[in-house]
């Protein structure tokens, strides 16, 4: 059966009179894409770029089929020009670069905070870019959590991002605090793969007089779960925690309201579905109410006011909010890709590319249904199993794949055929059809290939 969100999907196949399955449908979907023109901005690698192809299977003057936007962003066209600026700049008129041009150096990323507030659903005086995830995540944790005898445990799901990990077991440690004593982890309950949010607001309810910090992430890395941050945050305030998301996955990807939902603080990378390039310049965030009250336990000259940070008078005059979190100059040349991104997503809106992913992943989902659910009539027929949450309310554009033949092999052969995917094991394929570069098209012929590389497994 068709999910409610694919009646679409039906309708165009008999307007058309071919099957829903058919090409015509994908092609009919991408002409009718509003957002089809900011593939544009992006350098989309040829199958032939691509190292592991095998130009004896695909054309290698194609585009590739680009689904591991959830780890790396493709590169947008504008980066290489705004960055040889910034270096002909530096070539040209050395420290005066500080104070001259388009992006002065003094200030640069000051100019983007807008745009990425605009992303995240805050206020631009509540984000801050600096650093790496990590380092925000420890600049942050070292404001907000200040265990007590009574209250010291983190929350946050058995299976984080292993960096999450290990900043919040480091972080307890530091406070001298014992980790297995002051971590909660929520893990899914016996045979199932995600979490359940009434699992996750009992746990806080549960425990919420002994946690500090209610700590997660806004979608999973792992299975692509979409949390309800609303709820989580309402349901921690509740209980008196403080709650924070890492919102690598959720950035770009989803519509996020952090100011209106009240979330305490956030950090997230830039690199994924943001498009900054690897170790690009991540993203902070604490919510105004703190201004006053929670302050940076760590202080560098960045923090400073910007009218009187140049005096040097050694007298810290502190900025307000997120900003006085920042230590140091930010690296120029981190900032030249970030900027043009934020720009491609500056010429459409949040509810615009989840209206396209919703449809964009919605139609991934049912061509692996129509193709590789469990076929009890043929049990030596490879099948699929979505991992990932099928309501579309409880993901992003990511689905997490469990296939039922070893994943190694097939994602060997995916690759060779100028798909470039993520794996995960034991058996995990994660999939990231982005609305902002990824077309109905791509989804198609994704699930042609993968079809003749499972056939060719199942004859084996």
């Amino acid at each position: 059966s068709m999910p409610s969100h694919l009646q679409l999907d039906e309708t165009v196949s008999e307007q058309l009179g071919c099957s829903a399955t058919s090409r015509e449908v994908a092609a009919h979907l991408d002409l009718h894409d509003d957002l089809q023109h900011l593939r544009q901005e992006f350098l989309v690698p040829t199958v032939a770029d691509l190292p592991p192809s095998d130009l004896t299977l695909r054309d290698g003057s194609e585009e590739c089929i680009y689904f591991v936007g959830n780890s790396l962003g493709l590169q947008p066209k504008n980066t290489k020009k705004y960055i040889d600026e910034e270096l002909e700049k530096w070539a040209k008129t050395g420290a005066h670069g500080h104070v001259m041009g388009s992006r002065p150096w003094a200030w640069a990323e000051n100019n983007l905070e807008a745009l990425m507030a605009n992303i995240v659903g805050a206020k631009p005086e509540e984000v801050a870019l600096m650093n790496g995830l990590t380092v925000n995540l420890h600049l942050l944790m070292l404001a907000f959590y200040k265990p007590t005898a009574k209250r010291h445990k983190i929350l946050l799901e058995d299976r984080a991002f292993p960096s999450d990990h290990y900043a919040v077991k480091s972080q307890i440690q530091l406070r001298g605090f014992e980790p297995s004593k002051s971590s909660i982890f929520l893990k899914p309950r016996q045979g199932e793969d995600t979490l359940r949010t009434e699992d996750i607001l009992s746990k806080i309810e549960q425990e919420g007089a002994s946690i500090a910090v209610v700590m997660l992430s806004g979608v999973q890395y792992y299975t692509g779960q979409l949390f309800d941050m609303e709820a989580i945050t309402r349901a921690g305030h509740a209980q008196g925690c403080y709650v924070a998301f890492d919102c690598a996955h959720a950035v770009g990807n989803v519509e996020l309201q952090l100011h209106d939902w009240g979330v305490d603080f956030a950090c997230w990378c830039t690199y994924k579905y943001m498009n900054s390039g690897a170790g690009g310049l991540a993203g902070a965030y604490v919510h105004e109410k703190h201004t006053d009250t929670v302050k940076p336990a760590l202080l560098g000259w960045w923090g400073h006011n910007l009218k009187t940070r140049f005096q040097m008078t050694n007298v810290m005059d502190l900025q307000p909010g997120v900003k006085g979190y920042r230590l140091s100059n930010q690296p120029i040349l981190l900032v030249c890709p970030l900027q043009a991104s934020l720009e491609i997503f500056n010429k459409t809106t949040m509810t615009d590319l989840r209206r396209k992913s919703v449809l964009l992943t919605g139609y991934l989902e049912y061509l692996l249904q129509y193709h590789y659910s469990r076929d009890e009539a043929d049990p030596g027929k490879p099948y699929v199993r979505v991992i990932t949450p099928s309501d579309p309310a409880q993901r992003g554009c990511q689905l997490s794949l469990s296939f039922s033949v070893p994943i190694r092999a097939v994602f060997k052969e995916l690759e060779k055929r100028g798909v470039a995917c993520d794996m995960r094991e034991p058996d995990i394929l994660r999939i990231a059809p982005v609305p902002l570069y990824n077309s109905f098209t791509d989804v198609h012929l994704f699930i042609s290939i993968l079809e003749s590389v499972l056939s060719a497994h199942n004859t084996k």
